[in-house]
């Protein structure tokens, strides 16, 4: 399968630089500011994105965040050069950013941040259908159980205890 990742940066040639390591293994999506990726992600099923904190009108955390409605499976890499320790920390213990990177980054630590990335986003897609289909079956369990409730008039414990017993007849016919 191949993966859709998006890399946002308000830096040309870090936009290009990624996009280049990225484009032989992943389909690479590119947004130079948050409001561009935002308007992609509403067209784009992206499974990660990478994005640069220090950009100009929104920042990467607020990204983020503004991510969570639209694509809430997608994973989150925080790359920066600058070290705004308190959102960061903030961010990765809300669980909204899955890993913090720096600039410069190391291509080989990069790649391998991102398929392990890639392998949590496979873990929480399945975790989330698992969810949603256990979900479904507790409401169709509630309906059967409500049409069993329905059909059965109140009865007393007798007359239940006379439903569940065969007559004396049936039991002439199995022995």
């Amino acid at each position: 399968m191949t993966y859709k990742i998006m890399i946002v940066d308000d830096e040309p040639a870090n936009l290009r630089t990624l996009e280049r390591l990225f484009r032989p293994d992943y389909q690479v999506v590119i947004a130079a500011s948050g409001a561009e990726a935002l308007a992609l992600l509403e067209q784009h099923d992206v499974a990660l994105l990478i994005s640069d904190q220090r950009m100009p009108a929104m920042t990467g955390i607020e990204l983020m965040m503004k991510t969570v409605t639209i694509r809430p499976q997608m994973v989150k890499l925080l790359l920066t050069g600058y070290t705004d320790v308190t959102a960061i920390i903030d961010a990765l213990n809300s669980g909204l950013v899955y890993q913090y990177l720096t600039k410069p980054w190391n291509n080989n630590d990069l790649r391998t941040t991102v398929s392990r990335a890639l392998k949590h986003y496979e873990s929480m897609k399945a975790k989330h259908i698992l969810g949603m289909e256990n979900q479904r079956l507790r409401e169709r369990l509630k309906e059967i159980s409500d049409l069993a409730s329905e059909g059965l008039p109140m009865a007393s414990a007798q007359e239940e205890l006379a439903v569940t017993q065969p007559e004396p007849e049936v039991y002439e016919l199995l022995g």
